[in-house]
């Protein structure tokens, strides 16, 4: 997969646009994270990540969270110009740790990062890329990997906004285990809509055995 492909291109376009509109990097959007990401980081305890890389970082509402959890360096990669330059421009990331592109187009060296993560992309990743989507994200990662997606124990393909073709739930925890056997699970989790104000999320946390 290059980063052409029509999910890509789909969220660098107007739909991407809007995207950015729908979603404020406000109290109201970090505050459920903060609680998520808490929950997530005290599994890492004792090591915990010097830097982190989020794929599909969009305006950084993840990544703007961490910074009040974490000192580690953040790096970002985001195909929606307009998205990617509010990171730069409200400090979230500095221009250097800001791609473009999709999980398929980094190029950061191997192992280089020590905690690469999705959330709510991987789900916008058509199936038959999905692969070399998470193949780069493994390849970048030096111990770990985390996913916050939505959960489906089979995979099925549902409308977005009444747009076919762009979501695309499964057990993405399955997936990486069934596909990165070097892979050994901290943990995971639910987070519940109901109590927590965010959708109703799993997330997955691994580390790279040896490493």
């Amino acid at each position: 997969m290059s980063g052409n492909s029509e999910q890509i291109e789909f969220w660098r376009g107007e739909f991407g646009n809007h995207y950015l509109e729908r979603n404020t990097a406000d109290a109201t959007n970090i505050r459920p994270r903060l609680q998520l990401w808490s929950q997530i980081l005290s599994r890492l305890a004792g090591r915990p990540p010097e830097s982190i890389l989020e794929i599909g970082a969009n305006i950084g509402i993840n990544l703007r969270t961490l910074s009040l959890l974490t000192g580690a360096e953040l790096w970002a990669v985001e195909p929606n110009d307009k998205a990617r330059a509010r990171l730069v421009e409200d400090g979230v990331v500095p221009q250097d740790r800001a791609f473009g592109g999709s999980g398929a187009d980094v190029t950061l060296p191997d192992a280089s990062i020590d905690l690469v993560f999705t959330s709510g992309v991987l789900i916008h990743i058509h199936p038959d890329d999905l692969l070399a989507n998470c193949s780069q994200m493994h390849r970048v990662s030096k111990r770990y990997i985390g996913c916050v997606e939505y959960f489906s124990d089979k995979p099925v393909e549902l409308k977005y906004r009444e747009h076919s073709n762009k979501l695309f739930k499964r057990d993405f925890g399955g997936f990486w285990m069934d596909n990165f056997p070097d892979l050994q699970l901290i943990d995971y989790g639910f987070a519940w809509k109901r109590v927590t104000g965010l959708d109703n999320l799993t997330w997955w946390i691994f580390e790279k055995r040896g490493e």
